[in-house]
């Protein structure tokens, strides 16, 4: 059965500011990877997607994992793959973390689903009518508050 989590952004946490959800993002996407899963990073656009790729880069060598954006890198390419709608990503992905506010037509060619409900109310709501969507599609559904600091 396919999954999608959720995850609760609080106004105070460091995830509610863009460089704190950035890092926390890069967090859940080396989290899920060292876990052995092929991450794929679902952006807003290729800017977007771009901009995501140079947050892997700041983090401490030691905590460095290997990514790519769609159409770069190895032929089947790395375990954190990024990319936004208008490409495919590769073929062998499993998870897909979200990061577009409306897209979730997407989402049925991996087996779980991380998304967001960040602070501001109108991506709030957006965040909600995806919600419905994963549970019209027969997704099992779960909702975690962020703790990370």
């Amino acid at each position: 059965m396919q999954r999608a989590t959720f995850y609760i952004i609080q106004p105070q946490s460091p995830q509610a500011s863009d460089s704190g959800f950035a890092h926390y993002v890069v967090f859940l996407a080396h989290h899920f990877a060292k876990q052995g899963a092929k991450v794929y990073l679902n952006c807003k656009s290729k800017t977007h997607a771009e901009q995501m790729a140079e947050f892997f880069w700041q983090v401490e060598p030691e905590q460095f994992v290997a990514h790519n954006l769609v159409g770069e890198g190895p032929k089947y390419a790395t375990n954190i793959e990024i990319g936004h709608s208008a490409v495919r990503p590769c073929w062998n992905r499993q998870l897909v973390i979200n990061l577009a506010e409306n897209e979730t037509t997407f989402a049925n060619q991996f087996a779980e689903v991380v998304d967001f409900v960040p602070c501001e109310e109108k991506a709030k709501q957006l965040a909600r009518e995806r919600y419905k969507i994963y549970r019209q599609a027969g997704y099992q559904l779960q909702t975690i508050e962020i703790e990370h600091n």
